[in-house]
């Protein structure tokens, strides 16, 4: 649910700018700061809270520890923008009976967690690196969704722990995915300034934030999946990850999914793909206890 869950906020804020209604600032303060979503019911499946310091913000999860024996290793599922931890409570439920400590966390300025901004993986891949710190996990596989997905890819290329990576509905790069979002009538100029006001409050560079340029270090075996049907992040950027990635690689086009429904709609690929993971020994080493 990379901004697509705001987009109507990026929409409208770049269109008031082109009619001098509102400051321009609106169109970065609503890439920045996606509404929060309330964590709701508290899972009823077996787990513990965590909380992670550091960077200045304070990230709150939960761990969801394997039901059997002997475990698999670890695996970390990463929401989407304007989305919460909460939201993978079924992707744990079945993960731990195959073995797998399951960890879920909200993302810096979502859910839970604290933090004034989302950067869309500038700041939030070192977030997902103190997580592992933190459990002490060795090696983790990935699994993120639109913004989780851009997260894990872009993490993926920096920290040797992540063993293999499920990207589910990934933007190829920030600058790219605003640009599709704007207003027709919003010209580049317009563009340009919303994106480089948001890096300058949110302390982060937009034009380094790209999955796609971070696919091209990546050398663990990746899932790309995306919905045939997204009409809110085409499938197109996660043909632009694909080609890029270095390593192995399979790419699913979900046919009749959507944005926020194509991990639910493919999630046999997403399973088998996980089990020939742990058959081939990349779901390393499970959370320390």
């Amino acid at each position: 649910m990379l901004p697509g869950v705001h987009r109507t906020a990026i929409a409208l804020a770049l269109t008031a700018s082109l009619t001098g209604c509102m400051p321009p600032w609106w169109g970065a303060s609503a890439l920045l700061h996606p509404s929060r979503s309330a964590i709701g019911d508290v899972p009823a499946l077996a787990h513990r809270d965590i909380v992670i310091e550091g960077d200045g913000v304070t990230l709150r999860g939960w761990l969801f520890p394997a039901q059997v024996r002997p475990r698999v290793g670890a695996l970390v599922y990463l929401h989407g923008a304007a989305d919460n931890r909460a939201s993978g409570a079924w992707l744990a439920e079945r993960l731990v009976r195959a073995g797998w400590d399951v960890i879920a966390y909200d993302s810096r300025a979502q859910g839970e967690s604290t933090g004034d901004a989302c950067t869309y993986g500038f700041r939030e891949k070192r977030d997902l690196s103190r997580v592992l710190d933190r459990l002490g996990v060795e090696r983790a596989l990935v699994v993120g969704v639109s913004l989780g997905a851009a997260v894990a890819l872009q993490a993926a290329a920096e920290d040797p722990r992540i063993a293999g990576v499920v990207s589910v509905a990934t933007f190829s790069s920030l600058q790219a995915i605003a640009r599709e979002r704007a207003p027709a009538l919003a010209c580049e100029g317009q563009i340009r300034k919303a994106l480089a006001l948001a890096g300058e409050e949110g302390g982060f560079d937009p034009a380094a934030v790209s999955p796609e340029a971070a696919a091209r270090r990546v050398s663990v075996p990746v899932l790309v999946l995306h919905g045939a049907a997204d009409e809110q992040t085409r499938p197109e950027h996660s043909r632009r990850v694909f080609a890029a990635l270095a390593g192995p690689k399979r790419l699913v086009l979900v046919e009749g999914a959507g944005h926020d429904d194509a991990l639910q709609r493919g999630w046999g690929e997403v399973e088998a793909w996980i089990a020939e993971a742990a058959r081939g020994g990349r779901g390393g080493a499970a959370v320390r206890p």
